[in-house]
């Protein structure tokens, strides 16, 4: 007869089977996907959002004129017995920060976002060559 050995795996195939149900849902430890796509007129940022609003978005310009956009979403769940045995809450907290250095020719004033179909959508125009060329400043030297 010949000996077997016999693995003592089963305990993690446990924790994987519990932690990777629907009992206990993974955070979403990644940033976003997000798309920059450039035409003749303008450039168009595409952030994958899906499940979030436009209240979950605050797209701005900082200090430098860098674009920030950033992404914050709470969500409390709450399920109650009523003989008081039982109380679950789950909480979920998302959060996303990103800053873009913005190109030479973007139109800063005509800068739009929307969200449709869980994509957050940024259209930043471009300046035309006059327009460009008038924002960029010669410093004479004396």
């Amino acid at each position: 007869m010949m000996p077997v050995r016999r693995s003592q795996n089963w305990l993690p195939s446990i924790f994987n089977d519990f932690f990777d149900s629907d009992w206990v849902e993974r955070t979403n430890v990644t940033a976003p996907a997000i798309n920059v796509i450039e035409t003749a007129n303008h450039f168009k940022v595409e952030v994958a959002a899906p499940g979030m609003t436009k209240d979950d978005f605050n797209v701005r310009l900082d200090e430098d004129e860098n674009l920030v956009i950033s992404m914050e979403k709470k969500t409390e769940n709450k399920e109650e017995k009523k003989d008081g045995r039982y109380l679950r809450r789950e909480f979920s907290y998302a959060k996303f920060q990103q800053t873009m250095i913005l190109p030479d020719n973007v139109d800063k004033e005509k800068i739009t976002a929307k969200v449709e179909n869980g994509v957050l959508n940024i259209e930043l125009p471009k300046l035309s060559e006059q327009e460009t060329k008038k924002a960029q400043k010669l410093i004479e030297i004396h």
